[in-house]
């Protein structure tokens, strides 16, 4: 979105405030189907962000759920539930009843105490359950390969269960494409290893790329693009094997993102000039919370066009009581002023989640949905966290 559009959507909503672009997130969608081919599969960790899930493209084929309340979104929204992963390293017998009533597709096990309570769940309904056995990454999440083998190898005592295939994700912000490639050999050739000890036949793998994102490049649609490009013989190799689904978050949202927070104050202390932002690192997150020390790309939209030209360096702080408050350092301004509105760009994902979001007792920002076709929809007005329940 330009400037131009920004300052008409800004008439229609309070600041902070986020604004989704429902059609740049359909683009990307596209853009990694182009390149991955029509064999593979696409899901959607609404985690990234799950206000995104009521205007969900129908590139993608598969939405992966981690948690009751991202359950909750889904039902809410009337999401085609044949079309869940639920998954998360944390579920209850009362979270996998809820999923399993509800009709989630397909699930994941990262235990043997997950396979027994969907079994469980499954037999008292008297239905069979689509199961994906995570592997581990030598992390918290997942099974080693043994214990894999050892659960494949008494998959017959597992009566409300079908064993489907694999879950395999390791971490986000992979910047080398060979990493990539590395874990989809690894997995397939597990799958290999899991027929060969067990006679188990692998029908689909789900992996989670960890495509890396540019959040503070000026080429960053460029370089993103050159990296979905560099892996996609390898997808498109796997996909030709196993009925293969791609799950990605950040790199599929992070680039429809707009966060937008006013200028409150201004002022200059020890030879440094400071904007003070009615927004903050409890709402606006990039990569690693690393925003302080590299400047995103920020839009400027002065409230008085007729202010005269001076150029200078700010350091941009939001409203919370900590000099970690930091959202820009030393990033270059026209005639700075209070009024002005700041549009920090790529925070699509993650960003709107990530923060911490009652620290001082601060609202909530706005959150709005835009497209070209049905205008600006706005999800959410401001929540204010002051309230809260007494004896």
């Amino acid at each position: 979105m330009n400037e131009t559009l920004l300052r008409q959507l800004l008439a229609d909503v309070k600041t902070p405030s986020y604004i989704f672009n429902q059609d740049e997130f359909l683009n990307r969608a596209n853009l990694v189907r182009k390149a991955f081919g029509e064999k593979t599969g696409l899901c959607f960790s609404i985690k990234a962000n799950p206000f995104l899930l009521g205007c969900l493209p129908d590139t993608f084929n598969k939405i992966e759920v981690c948690s009751p309340g991202e359950l909750t979104i889904c039902i809410k929204t009337g999401i085609d539930s044949s079309k869940i992963i639920f998954s998360g390293v944390n579920k209850t017998a009362a979270d996998v009843e809820r999923a399993m009533e509800y009709g989630a597709g397909t699930f994941t096990a990262e235990s043997f105490l997950h396979v027994s309570l969907i079994n469980n769940s499954a037999i008292n309904r008297g239905i069979t359950v689509p199961v994906l056995v995570r592997v581990t990454g030598g992390s918290q999440f997942g099974m080693d390969e043994n214990d894999v083998i050892s659960l494949i190898n008494n998959r017959h005592k597992y009566k409300g269960v079908e064993f489907v295939g694999l879950h395999y994700f390791t971490g986000t912000q992979k910047r080398k494409p060979a990493a990539i490639e590395k874990e989809l050999d690894y997995i397939s050739h597990f799958a290999e290893r899991l027929k060969a000890e067990t006679g188990f036949e692998t029908k689909r793998i789900e992996y989670g790329t960890g495509l890396a994102v540019d959040y503070f490049k000026d080429n960053a649609d460029e370089l993103e693009q050159e990296r979905l490009e560099a892996i996609s013989a390898k997808v498109r190799q796997i996909s030709n094997r196993y009925e293969l689904t791609v799950e990605m978050g950040r790199f599929f949202a992070a680039s429809c993102g707009y966060y937008l927070t006013r200028v409150m104050d201004v002022k200059t202390n020890c030879g440094v000039n400071y904007a003070i932002c009615d927004g903050g690192l409890n709402q606006l997150k990039y990569d690693g919370q690393i925003q302080g020390m590299q400047i995103p790309k920020i839009i400027h939209i002065k409230n008085n066009e007729a202010a005269e030209s001076k150029l200078q360096k700010w350091t941009l702080c939001g409203s919370l009581c900590t000099t970690a408050d930091i959202l820009a350092r030393d990033a270059q301004f026209d005639s700075l002023e209070i009024g002005d509105t700041l549009v920090f760009c790529r925070t699509g994902a993650y960003s709107a989640m990530e923060g911490m979001a009652v620290f001082l007792s601060r609202e909530m920002p706005v959150i709005s949905l835009y497209s070209k076709a049905q205008g600006l929809k706005i999800l959410r007005n401001l929540i204010y966290t002051d309230i809260f329940n007494t004896p």
